[in-house]
């Protein structure tokens, strides 16, 4: 994924960081929970219903560390009946005693709950498991049967208590539902995935999943991961600052967290562009790449308050300038904006704040304010001038709602102007892998979240999910009106007169209803339904899709087709 030079200058900062902290005290490695709406519904749900928070989690960045996950759910006083669950899941944070299994498999095989092999020495520990994800299903709009075909296998572990490792390998053979097919074959991606091709004449295709990286706990305070994964800045159902939705990319992160504060500081090579044809990517020569650094700074102003402040950059050098990565941006301190002002603002600079706020038990206030461009005279003038791009999230959470225990209520809106994210070439746009960064709809949008959460009993899990977005497409591929941020923002139609949901004009209403059975640790059955309607001002852009689909799924979380 590194040019040779960023390489370098990666093995550099690895190396730096390992002899500066190597005769420094260590603690217990921890490597991360693998990023899942259902899993980590469970972990923040308690934090709320404590009205307090978390001393061991900011839950704004995700993910979290398996030992802060474990060391939270210990911490809660009262019974919960998901805790043993958790716990059983991150046992080698809390007692093993939780984990050990009464019936293993030909003595060698399941001795714990959650693992299928176990090796745990003195100094090494490696956690394997299979992976699966098999369904299959029913579109209203395909002849053909939608199925999902997912074998892989997860790894995890520490060496000396100082070094961790994970990894997650799966290969995949997909036809999924018709709306979604319609995505991948005009955006040249298939959603929070990377590589793909063509597979059978159905709309199928074939992809290969890896993730995989490396943590050290450099000191008590500041860990540090390298390796090819995913993050989530947040705390709501969206992000509109970096979000899950594209595919994985390769970063260096410094974590730290000290007293109420945690900043965060990520490194990431992207791809800027991935060509691709009806077969799929074309693999026969490097795709182009582009980087992103972003800080995110946490403060727990109060016990149940918190305020964050993010910057994000994305940029390119080519050789002709210098070094692919722009060093001025290794420095570890925010206000990125005044570095790349010192470069000569060739660079795509985005700030902004985020909040959640624990109003009382069980009820919590979130939100997002990100801008790109913004002109305070502009705005005041209400012409709709093209630079003021920013984006706004505001939504809330009710646990045990009505007084019904285990009914979770969670609402959200959202909205972006036009061209926010966008630059002036796709190696400067909030884009990787032919798919936003932020939110699936790029810009140009509002929409409307609701989530209904029930746990009826200890192992069934009921969701319901209804989205209503408003949202702008273009009519033209040479021109943008805003909603694509992959495109030149420089091919618009104007400099005013600029409006939310310009272009062409769609209203699209969602509802996703699941239920989920958990059979034995982390292996569910699913019965789900998607109705999906989009009403557009271009009549070939309609489409209503009903989607059923049964499947069985072991370690790993159920994809999210919201969208």
């Amino acid at each position: 994924m590194f040019t040779t030079n960023s390489r370098l200058l990666m093995v550099r900062i690895l190396i730096s960081l390992l002899l500066i902290f190597t005769s420094w005290e260590i603690i217990a490695q921890s490597v991360y929970a693998p990023l899942s709406p259902d899993y980590y519904h469970i972990v923040d749900r308690e934090e709320v219903l404590n009205k307090n928070f978390s001393p061991y989690l900011h839950s704004s960045y995700k993910p979290y560390r398996r030992s802060s996950i474990a060391a939270s759910m210990d911490s809660i006083g009262r019974n919960s009946p998901n805790k043993d669950y958790i716990q059983t899941d991150n046992w080698e944070y809390v007692s093993d005693s939780l984990a050990i299994s009464r019936k293993p498999f030909w003595k060698w095989f399941y001795r714990t709950k959650s693992d299928m092999l176990l090796v745990d020495q003195k100094d090494f520990m490696l956690k394997v498991s299979p992976v699966l994800y098999l369904s299959a299903g029913s579109d209203s709009n395909n002849e053909s049967s939608p199925y999902i075909n997912t074998r892989g296998l997860e790894m995890r572990g520490m060496i000396d208590d100082k070094i961790g490792f994970y990894t997650m390998v799966g290969e995949n053979q997909a036809m999924f539902p018709s709306y979604v097919t319609d995505y991948i074959y005009t955006q040249g991606a298939v959603p929070n995935e990377a590589f793909w091709k063509k597979f059978g004449d159905d709309g199928g295709v074939d992809f290969f999943t890896a993730r995989g990286y490396f943590t050290f706990q450099a000191t008590r305070h500041i860990g540090i991961q390298f390796g090819h994964d995913k993050n989530f800045i947040g705390n709501g159902y969206r992000s509109l600052v970096l979000s899950d939705f594209s595919a994985p990319s390769t970063f260096l992160k410094l974590h730290t967290q000290i007293w109420r504060i945690q900043y965060t500081n990520l490194y990431t090579e992207l791809v800027a562009d991935a060509p691709w044809s009806s077969f799929g990517n074309n693999g026969t020569e490097a795709f182009p790449k582009k980087f992103m650094t972003a800080h995110h700074f946490s403060w727990n102003v109060t016990d149940n308050f918190n305020l964050g402040v993010f910057e994000t950059i994305i940029f390119n050098r080519g050789d002709s300038i210098g070094s692919a990565f722009e060093w001025n941006y290794l420095n570890p301190i925010i206000f990125y904006r005044s570095i790349e002002q010192f470069t000569g603002s060739p660079d795509n600079a985005l700030f902004g704040m985020d909040f959640k706020w624990n109003i009382t038990k069980g009820v919590q206030l979130y939100g997002q304010g990100l801008l790109d461009e913004f002109s305070a005279a502009e705005l005041k003038a209400g012409n709709g001038w093209w630079g003021n791009k920013y984006s706004i999230q505001l939504g809330g959470k009710y646990y045990n709602a009505l007084g019904i225990d285990r009914l979770d209520l969670q609402g959200e809106y959202n909205m972006s102007r036009p061209f926010t994210y966008a630059h002036e070439s796709i190696f400067t746009s909030f884009s990787h892998y032919n798919q936003p960064l932020a939110h699936p709809l790029g810009a140009n949008f509002q929409e409307l979240v609701g989530i209904v959460r029930y746990q009826p009993i200890k192992n069934l899990f009921l969701t319901a999910k209804a989205i209503y977005s408003d949202y702008g497409t273009d009519p033209v591929d040479s021109i943008s009106y805003g909603g694509d941020p992959r495109k030149d923002y420089n091919i618009r139609l104007s400099e005013y007169d600029h409006s939310v949901g310009q272009g062409v004009a769609n209203i699209q209403m969602m509802l996703d209803l699941n239920v989920s059975y958990m059979i034995k640790q982390n292996l569910f059955v699913d019965l789900r339904h998607i109705y999906r309607k989009r009403d557009s001002d271009d009549p070939s852009l309609d489409l209503t899709t009903n989607y059923t689909s049964l499947s069985f799924r072991l370690n790993i979380g159920l994809r999210d087709f919201g969208f």
